[in-house]
């Protein structure tokens, strides 16, 4: 079944069959477990002194009226908490999109001047092009397909590694950054740690899509996506000028690359930028403090009932707080930049030789289009009287 039918309601059956492989209850298991056990524990003791003490059996009795003046609070803390978490996923991956519709728009028009680019230079560009989304990718998930030098498990072949650094963005609470930030602005000293030497194949992707000195230029910086723009803005303003190309479609063409280091500034926002602690800990501390004291609400009702409720209860609101924090930075795992990457790779370079018969123009009756019209027309203007009437209209 395709994986969008899985979402439907006519397919609910399957999905409370498979509930023992969710994720998000492999992730919270653990406090429902807990708030389970407690809540069995509190009905048995209330059991126990019914029989035996039934005044102290009802000083395990709460008003329920008072322990649901909080549910509006509690509310509120997880419906802001995942709302904003929801608005960082989808700005992810507006940004991904537009990453995609600039770098079509750059390989369409890199294409359409190629005469006056070069078909050399137009090659280097579209290269260029199709690698940044995997450096990008590479650089909002560090580690993806970075190996350690000196790795029992990937033993590296020296003739076909690339060895460079590791290319991260450091969080806003990072405070082992933020410690050194200090320390060199008071003191003027650094005292930054070595970095770890990593390697990769020089055949995989993206790094096969660059030429050799490109390759080892770009394994050096610090920001490797930022390189590839620079690089190919580079490549563009070298452009000489002629009658179809001057400034024009230069800075037309510069403002797409600006799009695409725009997008990199955007994908730091949202991998660097995270929740504020003190928000998402009070929201938890709320939560489970209110779970805490609801055994005491239902204990006189339910009876050895409020164990089974108060798992449900803990299952459900504790699914929503976690499916806010999976999707808060959406770019580790919720969406799939792996696919997003090779689909821009695809339109910009391996369907090449297709996308290349869309700009050839196969009219032969129209190889001059309407050239004598025009100029004929452009002849019999400067002798026509000027229709005032007609201009006001359009």
């Amino acid at each position: 079944m395709p994986r969008a039918d899985r979402y439907s309601a006519k397919d609910w059956w399957h999905n409370v069959l498979n509930l023992h492989n969710s994720n998000i209850l492999a992730e919270i298991k653990g406090p429902v477990m807990v708030l389970t056990s407690w809540s069995f524990s509190i009905s048995l003791c209330h059991h126990i002194l019914k029989q035996t003490r039934p005044d102290a059996a009802k000083l395990l009795c709460i008003p329920a009226t008072s322990h649901s003046l909080m549910v509006s609070a509690l509310g509120l803390l997880l419906v802001f908490r995942t709302n904003s978490a929801y608005q960082r996923f989808a700005e992810g991956r507006e940004i991904w999109e537009k990453i995609l519709s600039s770098s079509r728009d750059l390989s369409r028009m890199v294409k359409l001047y190629e005469v006056e680019i070069g078909s050399k230079k137009r090659r280097r560009v579209q290269r260029l092009l199709a690698a940044f989304p995997y450096l990008l990718r590479h650089r909002i998930q560090p580690n993806t397909v970075m190996h350690l030098i000196g790795d029992t498990e990937h033993p590296r072949d020296p003739e076909h590694s690339l060895l460079l650094y590791d290319d991260k963005t450091n969080n806003d609470n990072d405070a082992e950054a933020a410690a050194i930030a200090k320390t060199e602005e008071t003191t003027g000293k650094s005292r930054r740690k070595p970095r770890q030497l990593y390697w990769v194949d020089k055949r995989s992707l993206p790094w096969r899509l660059l030429s050799d000195s490109a390759m080892e230029k770009c394994a050096r910086a610090q920001n490797r996506p930022l390189w590839v723009v620079d690089r190919m803005a580079k490549e563009l303003v070298s452009v000489p000028n002629s009658p179809n190309f001057t400034s024009r479609e230069r800075l037309s063409l510069l403002s797409t690359v600006n799009k695409l280091s725009a997008a990199i500034g955007g994908c730091e926002r949202i991998h660097q930028t995270v929740v504020p602690l003190n928000y998402a800990r009070h929201a938890l501390r709320s939560l489970t403090f209110w779970l805490i004291s609801l055994p005491f609400c239902l204990v006189e009702t339910s009876g050895f009932l409020t164990g089974p409720m108060v798992c449900m209860i803990s299952w459900t609101l504790f699914g929503v707080y976690e499916i806010g924090t999976r999707i808060e930075d959406p770019f580790q795992g919720t969406l799939r930049l792996s696919i997003l990457c090779d689909g821009i790779r695809r339109d910009v370079f391996s369907d090449l030789l297709i996308r290349d018969s869309a700009f050839q123009l196969d009219y032969p009756d129209e190889k001059q289009p309407n050239k004598n019209l025009h100029q004929s027309t452009k002849k019999s203007d400067k002798h026509m009287p000027l229709n005032h009437t007609l201009l006001e209209s359009i």
